[in-house]
């Protein structure tokens, strides 16, 4: 329920709504109206940490999470939703509020858009807040209503078993599903020869790979991506992958 107006106090209305203060300004009884909350509250909590400023194929992952946030806040409206979220990166915080209609999803692109420019020029400097997806998991819990259907866009880097509790207060009132931005060095599913040298640039950290030192790279990259998915299996979350090496367009069926 939600705050519709107030009114002068009639007889039969419930005695537990009377807005006192009213009451006391003007003389009169009033008492508060509610409606029924018809728009329900999309929140996307989007990571845009620096792991994700990596690309081997088509697109940086950045972008893909982009894509996939634009194409959920689009779906989102078209049902009639409103749509906030909550945009994080090491060096700053974004909160949009649920707002209805182009409104919501303008704000959103206009945000996207803000984070992820700041992003790569900031790249080299030095991380300022390294518990920044705890803080903003910790933030979603005080302003998701219940009822609210939470979507996370992550790469699962930079999300700690912090995260598990306030997620886990989330998920008693929400509705939370999970996206896992990939791609296909991260997964080692790149065909490379049998010898290489492969320069590669992480979270602002460049190396050089060969097949021994990117064996132990990619273990690192999975491990991390795993503690992020058990962590979802623990909340009961369906985790979904989404591969930066292939448009958006082609794996809409995934968003299903």
């Amino acid at each position: 329920m939600e705050f519709a107006e107030v009114r002068h106090y009639q007889n039969g209305d419930d005695v537990r709504t009377i807005d006192w203060r009213v009451t006391a300004r003007t003389g009169k009884a009033h008492t508060k109206l509610f409606v029924e909350e018809r728009e329900r509250p999309i929140y996307l909590l989007i990571d845009m940490s620096n792991s994700l400023y990596f690309g081997s194929s088509l697109m940086l992952q950045s972008v893909q999470a982009a894509h996939l946030a634009a194409t959920l806040g689009w779906s989102a409206i078209h049902h009639g939703d409103r749509l906030g979220a909550l945009i994080a990166c090491e060096n700053e915080h974004l909160e949009l509020k649920p707002r209805s209609r182009q409104m919501g999803i303008l704000q959103l692109i206009a945000g996207l858009k803000k984070i992820h420019d700041q992003q790569l020029k900031q790249l080299e400097q030095p991380t300022q807040n390294p518990n920044h997806l705890l803080k903003a998991c910790q933030r979603l819990q005080r302003i998701a209503k219940p009822g609210s259907l939470i979507w996370i866009i992550t790469d699962g880097m930079d999300v700690t078993q912090q995260c598990l509790a306030p997620l886990s207060e989330l998920k008693r009132h929400c509705d939370m599903g999970a996206f896992v931005i990939t791609d296909p060095l991260r997964q080692g599913t790149l065909d490379l020869p049998k010898r290489f040298s492969l320069p590669v640039k992480d979270a602002g950290v460049e190396r050089i790979l060969d097949r021994e030192s990117y064996g132990q790279w990619l273990a690192e990259q999975q491990a991390k991506q795993l503690s992020f998915i058990q962590l979802m299996d623990k909340l009961r979350v369906q985790t979904r992958f989404i591969d930066a090496a292939k448009p958006l367009s082609q794996q809409l069926e995934l968003l299903r």
